[in-house]
């Protein structure tokens, strides 16, 4: 019979043993989805009252570590400490490509051969792609690091889900579905009944699944319901790099370039082709901020035909070049 790993990950192997969670802690993590993922272990002890879990925090520096909001988290163990884990979670947030060293890449690696599940939350998926951990194995990470992640590494099979399981592999897109993953996980290791006990504790009235969207569906993201314009803008949206002329997103619509412009402006007061616009350059805005790419190559993946044309729009969006945005993020 073929064993399922995941099954295992956080259950004991005996009625007394207490199972630990190490996260390893990196600058600028996020800490909702530290705390997402923390805060269930907690309350599984509280609500079985009894020492299922505990867990250990830690970074390469054995120093405290600021999160994204700038509040600093103590630190529990130091690195060693992590070695004794039955699960590590890579705690990340912005800027991750920046806080990635060598001794944290060796680390990770360095846990995996020892049989230790390692796994991500929010961007620290980009930790394990940049070990090489993630070769043949499917994977998730923050909308937001998405388009970066595919840029830098074309071969991943990358998911827009909300939390990604593959045998020994964990990955979860962070925020609020740290929740969910770790509820998936206490599932596993001692029912559902507790599970959703946890759940109501938090006022979580709904498990997600892992294959449960990151985003809000685009007709709440809009606020609108007309059905041609939402299939204008998902069109829009899968068609970044090589963008639609406009006729070909009427004619996809049925519609013809004059009604387009009508519910455009009628639904949300800007011009197709301005809309669009905005949706190259907020995707080029998270590239610049999170990939080492070139301004020419975030500009061609943008559907810019040129460095120049692209910054042009972007200074006149955001009110600084394209160089001036990567320089002071």
């Amino acid at each position: 019979m073929k064993v399922d790993p995941i099954k295992d990950m956080l259950k004991p192997h005996s009625d007394t043993e207490t199972v630990t969670v190490g996260f390893l802690m990196l600058k600028d993590f996020s800490l909702l989805a530290f705390s997402a993922a923390v805060e269930p272990l907690r309350a599984a002890n509280r609500l079985r009252e009894r020492p299922l879990f505990s867990w250990v925090t830690a970074h390469t520096s054995d120093q405290n570590v600021k999160a994204s909001n700038g509040l600093e988290v103590s630190l529990s163990g130091n690195i060693n400490a992590l070695f004794e884990c039955r699960l590590v979670l890579i705690c990340s947030g912005t800027n991750v490509e920046k806080h990635v060293d060598k001794t944290t890449l060796a680390i990770v690696r360095k846990l995996a051969r020892n049989g230790i599940a390692v796994g991500a939350i929010c961007s620290g998926t980009y930790v394990l792609a940049k070990a090489g951990m993630l070769n043949d194995k499917k994977c998730t990470i923050h909308w937001e690091n998405i388009d970066a992640m595919r840029e830098e590494f074309p071969h991943l099979d990358i998911t827009n889900d909300l939390f990604e399981i593959d045998g020994t592999h964990i990955t979860c897109c962070g925020g609020t579905a740290a929740l969910d993953m770790m509820l998936h996980l206490i599932s596993q290791a001692h029912g559902a009944q507790l599970a959703a006990e946890i759940s109501e504790t938090f006022i979580h009235d709904r498990i997600r699944d892992s294959h449960d969207r990151q985003r809000i569906e685009l007709r709440s993201r809009l606020g609108v319901s007309h059905p041609k314009l939402l299939m204008v803008v998902a069109n829009m949206e899968a068609n970044l790099e090589e963008p639609l002329s406009q006729t070909k997103l009427s004619k996809q619509a049925n519609l013809s370039t004059r009604q387009l412009e009508r519910l455009f402006k009628k639904y949300l007061q800007i011009t197709p082709t301005r809309h669009y616009l905005n949706l190259r350059l907020a995707r080029a805005r998270y590239l610049l901020r999170q990939t080492s790419m070139s301004i020419l190559s975030v500009a061609l993946a943008c559907g810019f035909i040129s460095a120049s044309h692209f910054s042009k729009c972007y200074r006149e969006t955001y009110g600084c070049t394209p160089r001036a945005e990567r320089e002071t993020n």
